[in-house]
């Protein structure tokens, strides 16, 4: 898999900004590490606000000359379609680009560019499908059209847990809907967004439609947030980051669309985990521990109903006691290491937390004993009882491979402590009983429930949260008119004067 990271050691991975690839303005790289030994794996440009600005120049100018948005749909669309089929063409390639950028499991990473080609392929097949709505207007002689157009030159800020997954839920139903884009990866993972940019060019893309922005938060991002020629700007990432650019976003009032994580209740109800013991066990294994927790929608609370809570964790620390830890390209490995040396120690902050508010700690806490291991930045499988909703750590998003265990006897109790949080982008409901599993989804406050099943998504279906989650919806069509501006166009076909002034 290092075949696929020699072009990124022999010259650093170049910022791409109105048709041209480029280095910084100022000359400035980042080395790029590989989180499980710290081994530098990649040097890539490091660009700044004035890189930013340049981006930002070359997506308003292909936006305002009107070629771009003026495009039909389908012609737009058939370059999205392409995009997916190259992005199939090159999977391995950017699986093993996202491994060695994140160090998750090279399994995950395929499964994510499988799904990255299906999101370019639906809305590369939905571009052409909305031609707007006809009204019946109230006034005779008249008719009313409803028509959505682009909304214009848009800001992508991207995370670091799923770089090109994220990238793609806003990168393709912004260039589907007509708008040009300015993407800003996480500057600790860029490879994959550099590496479908390069496939973006080879698509076709009009030269200013596409552009690609290297560096961090604090410059480009802030630049892309509060620039005046910027008309909307999406966000992924971390609750305060999602407040400083509100903040920002109101020099134009642009529009936004955030996603900002969550604090997610996967409850058990005991009839459930009576008959299906083993399923239940697995789920509660799969709803923490993928991708080391590092997940917006990971089921880091367990809510389980007292009767089975002890015959229940006994048999998941006992399940998470086998999980293999170790690299990404190592097909028996089950879980890889956090991103960094800066998350490692939030994590074990809040792990030092939990202990002192009190919590039971039934396993992990500290870092593996495996020699091997002692580069990495790994935090072993963790699993705390005896919390309820007063708890940092269990109102707090935490980020890594840390579970919370609460419990409930009835019902009304379960709803309650599920949506004790200031989050609400996904939940579950695990039982036997449908009409309980429906009243319990139904008084969720999350975006996203789930019933007997955990973290699925599909690009058909709209993915965003309820209170400090975010703002707006990715994915589905709610995804697509994320990008787009509402007009109401009205026509008199019979005007008549209306004599109101000097007439009489």
């Amino acid at each position: 898999m290092e075949q696929y990271l020699k072009k990124y050691q022999a010259a650093p991975g170049r910022m791409y900004i109105d048709g041209q690839w480029r280095d910084a303005k100022s000359g400035a790289t980042r080395t790029i590490i590989y989180p499980y030994d710290q081994r530098t794996i990649a040097t890539v440009a490091e660009g700044d606000a004035a890189d930013a600005r340049d981006a930002i120049a070359a997506a308003r100018r292909a936006f305002d000359s009107g070629e771009w948005a003026a495009t039909p749909g389908a012609e737009r669309g058939a370059l999205v379609l392409k995009l997916a089929q190259l992005i199939e063409r090159d999977a391995e390639e950017l699986a093993a680009l996202e491994s060695w950028d994140t160090a998750k499991t090279m399994e995950e990473s395929r499964w994510d560019m499988a799904d990255i080609a299906g999101i370019f392929r639906y809305f590369g097949g939905l571009a052409d499908k909305d031609a707007g709505e006809v009204i019946a207007s109230p006034i005779a002689n008249t008719t009313s059209r409803i028509v959505r157009e682009p909304v214009g030159v848009c800001g992508q800020i991207s995370p670091w847990n799923y770089p090109l997954l994220q990238a793609s839920w806003k990168m393709a139903p912004a260039l589907a809907a007509g708008n040009t884009i300015v993407m800003k990866p996480s500057e600790d993972t860029p490879l994959t967004t550099i590496k479908v940019t390069e496939l973006a060019e080879e698509a076709g893309f009009p030269k200013g439609v596409v552009n690609l922005v290297l560096g961090p938060g604090a410059t480009v991002g802030n630049e892309l947030a509060e620039s005046m020629e910027v008309d909307l700007v999406s966000f992924t990432g971390g609750i305060e980051t999602g407040r400083k650019i509100m903040r920002a976003a109101t020099s134009n009032m642009k529009k936004i669309a955030f996603e900002l994580g969550g604090k997610n209740p996967n409850i058990f109800f005991a009839d459930l985990v009576e008959k299906d013991f083993d399923l239940a066990v697995d789920y509660v294994l799969n709803g923490i521990f993928f991708h080391a927790g590092q997940v917006c929608s990971a089921g880091a609370r367990l809510i389980v109903e007292e009767s089975v809570h002890d015959r229940l964790m006994e048999a998941v620390v006992e399940r998470a006691k086998k999980i293999k830890i170790g690299e990404a390209f190592d097909a028996a490995t089950e879980m890889g290491p956090l991103i960094s040396e800066k998350h490692r120690a939030k994590v074990e902050g809040y792990i030092k937390i939990g202990r002192e508010e009190g919590a039971k700690l039934l396993l992990g806490g500290g870092r593996p004993k495996d020699a091997a291991l002692q580069k990495g930045f790994f935090v072993e499988p963790t699993i705390f009882t005896g919390c309820n909703t007063t708890m940092r750590i269990v109102q707090e998003e935490v980020f890594g491979p840390v579970l919370t265990v609460e419990t409930f006897k009835t019902e009304e109790e379960a709803i309650r402590i599920a949506n004790d949080t200031t989050y609400g982008l996904s939940g579950a409901v695990w039982t036997r009983d449908q009409d309980k599993a429906h009243r319990v989804a139904a008084a969720m406050r999350m975006g996203t429930v789930w019933i007997n099943d955990f973290n699925i998504y599909f690009v058909q279906a709209p993915w965003g949260g309820f209170k400090q989650s975010g703002i707006g919806r990715e994915l589905g069509k709610a995804g697509l008119e994320e990008y787009t501006e509402i007009k109401h166009i009205y026509q008199n076909h019979a005007t008549q004067a209306a004599n109101w002034f000097g007439a009489k």
